[in-house]
């Protein structure tokens, strides 16, 4: 790894529907095997269903439900003489997003259902409202920064 410069973050063009870089980053997590267009209509059609089964505007449902999974604390494993601690540390907006929108989707993906679309309807609806398997991830994860914190003056 170099030690001279950190290379320039690189920020996905927005998606050709709303305009979103975030909803593009989401989508780049969405799919597999480099098939985006894939990708695209499972996050589309999710909308076009999160439409019909809620009265909220779906954009919305979907940053509220990005929000709610987004965590603020982490424990990152530190090896200090001879013993590991868990140290918490506060979690960049950025590393933030990429988290609960990967937790997003890993829930979805285990939850039982017919296809990705309705899976991932249901846990952005759960998420939204602040239950879900992506919310409860988000409250684990700062239950054990919380029980951590002892150790939080061992920060890098």
């Amino acid at each position: 790894m170099s030690r001279r410069s950190k290379p320039a973050r690189r920020i996905p063009a927005p998606d050709a529907v709303y305009n979103s870089t975030d909803i593009a980053s989401f989508i780049n997590r969405l799919m597999r095997r480099g098939k985006k267009s894939v990708a695209e209509k499972i996050f589309y059609s999710t909308l076009e269903n999160l439409k019909t089964k809620s009265k909220d505007e779906p954009l919305e449902i979907f940053k509220k439900a990005l929000t709610n999974a987004t965590p603020l604390l982490e424990v990152k494993a530190r090896r200090i003489g001879g013993s590991t601690y868990q140290v918490p540390l506060e979690v960049k907006a950025d590393r933030g997003m990429v988290l609960g929108s990967t937790w997003i989707i890993d829930a979805a993906k285990k939850r039982s259902g017919k296809s990705m679309v309705e899976k991932l309807t249901n846990e952005l609806m759960d998420a939204s409202n602040g239950t879900g398997a992506a919310c409860k991830k988000r409250e684990d994860t700062h239950k054990m920064a919380e029980a951590n914190k002892a150790f939080a003056h061992y920060r890098y």
